[in-house]
């Protein structure tokens, strides 16, 4: 049975959706996943990618939201609560500190790209991406030193960082309903509304169609081990499992809830906003003559160059300056609402823990994590030939290290310790309690829980570690 709650609860089934899409949609859905399907081909690999959601991202998020609704407090405090209810090994608790030390570091470096999104929506209303047509400087030479002048400049990209971590913690500091779910309700259908504005723009381009082919056409020629195990890595980082996240979010999860209908709406909802970005972003990508592989700069200088030579004005407006804009404040949406998920674990750990009132637990868990942000933001400048773990041998910087260290160690493990908790630990009776499906898709449920999304998560595991 659930333990009573310490915390307040959403108020709907609808506002966790919300607020638990806008975890998963941020820079995975709209930064990562076009250039991550640019670079393997297309088609085949989205539809590896669609598997992989529903086979191994589905059933982590609801172990997950469900260990969160079990002990209905920080993920730390939950974990050692159902360890001892089920008189565990210890060890099983770790899971808890792993997933609120992981959002934690996470946020530190997510929150310095999310500065960059700040950056380029001032820039792109600012009229930055609308070339002089008398200039006789290579459109790429200006688009591009505009992303090279930020990352060179230790104080501006401080000034963005630490925006970017005000705005966070001024919504998280207002609490479960008037911060998180008042917030959500606004952002989220913004966001869905952008996203489909810049598809109704793509629609014009005249390579919309190239780009729906290239999206949903397969061709498995292209598709290599290598692409395939991508497809399994990014479907665990666009949904981010393993981090504590959906553990904190289920914990202000209503009984009333229905854990898989809700889970597989919100995985419905995050693919949604993938294939809509992709649909978004390749035609104009196609319509410029540019490529779709380019890797991270895909978003950053690829897209960019590409609203710069839209220039023309059309009906009175200037279409490089309209698009532009309304990308990048898609892009700094979706980043805000991963970031305050992010958060919130490390919040919840210090009300419980620590007394703390929710806005002093915000302020000090904000400013600890924006301060460890500086070390990310250095790493392109000051600090980029700087490697702190030199002596033996590990030549990265701090960005590098933490981005590392959670991708490929404490993202998988964590995902691996949850769902192998779920299917192993957590009595079957109470998983179809909490998990109310129809007899055979619960006996799916519990052969994915037990084998083989344990065995999909383990692969990308030992794929990071030795390539």
């Amino acid at each position: 049975m659930n333990t009573p709650t310490v915390h307040p609860q959403w108020s709907s089934r609808l506002a966790f959706v919300l607020a638990a899409t806008g975890s998963a949609v941020g820079l995975g859905n709209i930064w990562k996943f076009p250039y991550v399907v640019g670079e393997n081909g297309g088609g085949a690999f989205v539809l590896v990618y669609l598997a992989c959601i529903f086979l191994m991202g589905i059933p982590i998020l609801m172990a997950e939201s469900m260990l969160g609704r079990l002990g209905r407090r920080s993920p730390v405090a939950t974990m050692q609560h159902l360890v001892t209810e089920q008189k565990a090994f210890k060890g099983w608790a770790l899971i808890g500190w792993n997933g609120v030390l992981a959002s934690a570091l996470v946020l530190s470096f997510y929150a310095v790209i999310g500065g960059w999104s700040l950056a380029y929506v001032v820039h792109a209303l600012s009229g930055d991406f609308t070339l002089d047509p008398a200039s006789t400087e290579p459109a790429i030479a200006v688009i591009g030193g505009i992303f090279s002048d930020l990352l060179a400049n230790p104080l501006e990209l401080l000034l963005w960082h630490s925006l970017f971590m005000l705005i966070v913690i001024g919504i998280v500091g207002r609490g479960v309903r008037q911060g998180l779910e008042r917030s959500i309700t606004w952002l989220m259908p913004m966001l869905f509304i952008l996203l489909l504005v810049l598809v109704g723009y793509a629609m014009t381009t005249g390579e919309f169609m190239r780009g729906v082919t290239f999206l949903f056409r397969p061709n498995f020629a292209d598709l290599s081990g290598q692409a395939m195990l991508a497809a399994l890595g990014h479907a665990a980082f666009t949904l981010s499992i393993g981090i504590g996240v959906m553990m904190a979010y289920g914990s202000y999860l209503p009984d009333s809830v229905n854990i898989p209908r809700t889970v597989i709406s919100i995985a419905l909802l995050d693919v949604v906003v993938a294939l809509l970005a992709g649909l978004a972003i390749f035609p104009i990508v196609f319509a410029e003559g540019l490529q779709v592989g380019e890797g991270p700069g895909l978003i950053f200088v690829t897209l960019p160059l590409a609203f710069a030579q839209m220039g023309d004005w059309v009906a009175g407006l200037n279409v490089s300056l309209m698009v532009a804009s309304l990308f990048f404040l898609l892009l700094a949406i979706a980043a805000i609402t991963s970031a305050i998920s992010m958060l919130e674990p490390v919040v919840e750990w210090l009300e419980e823990q620590k007394g703390l009132s929710r806005l002093s637990g915000t302020l000090l868990g904000g400013g600890v994590i924006w301060f460890v942000g500086i070390a990310t933001l250095l790493s392109f400048n000051l600090w980029d030939k700087f490697y702190p773990l030199a002596a033996l041998g590990i030549e990265r910087t701090f960005f590098q290290l933490f981005d590392f260290l959670v991708s490929n160690l404490m993202m998988p493990l964590g995902g691996l310790a949850i769902v192998l908790f779920a299917g192993w630990v957590i009595p079957r009776a109470t998983l179809e309690q909490q998990l109310p499906v129809s007899q055979t898709a619960f006996n799916l449920l519990y052969l994915l829980l037990r084998w083989i999304t344990p065995a999909g998560v383990a692969l990308v595991f030992f794929y990071q570690l030795i390539r």
